[in-house]
């Protein structure tokens, strides 16, 4: 994770347990849809109620049941002119990884209450974006930061070009599959999709790690802004592939998802 956000994250959590959320809004949202995404994760859509709820792309909330004990930090999956527009705010939610008595977003249905803390982080794109290349490279539920920052842009810079790099474990588990191909059938994105286990022979897309090859053949030149959001090890190694390739420190951005495959 990166050291800033890391630290805001940490800092926080110390404040929740002690009852104190210092300057970090609080609100009581409704849910107005919890939908399937993965076998193993749920996009829950809240309810804004008319509360203004401003956030940067790349930011991430902490967010449990209105009545519960816990809390836990998710990246906002959805954009700020897309909450702007709608009213909503999405989060990409892992489901499987809560084994302890307190309940947590499992039951969250619409019409539940949730608290949402937040928003904080420093990962994202900078106010003045320069460059006129950007390349996600998403691992899991790292794509939902990823997500945002690419929505925002869509809807903000048409003179931008983006390429996502998607792995996942498995066909089924790549979140928001149908709607990121559809962006790259239109022309608006350039995608490519990567499983790392063996799906059998109906899987037609990429199979392996997001390599070096891959990343290469996906970054249009050195002064391309690069973020990536993923397991540890595919930070680490897209990382110094896209040194390698000359893209200096600056134009590299990395962290791990606030939800983190198991």
């Amino acid at each position: 994770m990166d050291c800033v956000v890391a630290f805001v994250l940490v800092l926080f959590f110390t404040q929740v347990t002690l009852g104190v959320v210092g300057d970090v809004p609080r609100f009581v949202l409704p849910v107005r849809e919890s939908i399937k995404a993965t076998p193993r994760t749920r996009i829950i859509t809240l309810d804004l109620a008319g509360q203004p709820f401003s956030f940067a792309a790349g930011q991430a909330v902490y967010a449990g049941l209105a009545e519960g004990m816990v809390r836990r930090p998710y990246s906002i999956a959805s954009s700020p002119s897309y909450a702007r527009t709608t009213g909503t705010l999405e989060l990409l939610v892992q489901i499987d990884d809560h084994e302890g008595p307190d309940p947590h977003l499992e039951r969250a249905a619409p019409g539940t209450l949730l608290r949402i803390d937040g928003p904080m982080g420093a990962f994202g794109l900078p106010e003045e974006l320069a460059e006129r290349h950007l390349l996600f490279i998403a691992g899991g539920t790292g794509i939902a930061p990823l997500r945002s920052m690419m929505w925002e842009t869509l809807a903000t810079r048409a003179d931008i070009d983006i390429s996502l790099i998607y792995s996942a474990r498995s066909p089924e588990e790549f979140a928001y599959r149908d709607q990121l191909a559809a962006l790259a059938t239109d022309g608006r994105i350039e995608l490519r999709l990567t499983i790392t286990r063996d799906p059998g022979m109906d899987w037609t897309g990429g199979r392996g790690r997001a390599d070096e090859a891959l990343i290469r053949s996906m970054l249009k030149s050195p002064e391309t802004r690069c973020l990536i959001c993923g397991p540890p090890a595919l930070i680490t190694d897209a990382a110094k592939t896209l040194r390698s390739a000359g893209v200096p420190d600056r134009l590299i951005v990395s962290e791990q998802p606030v939800i983190r495959d198991q």
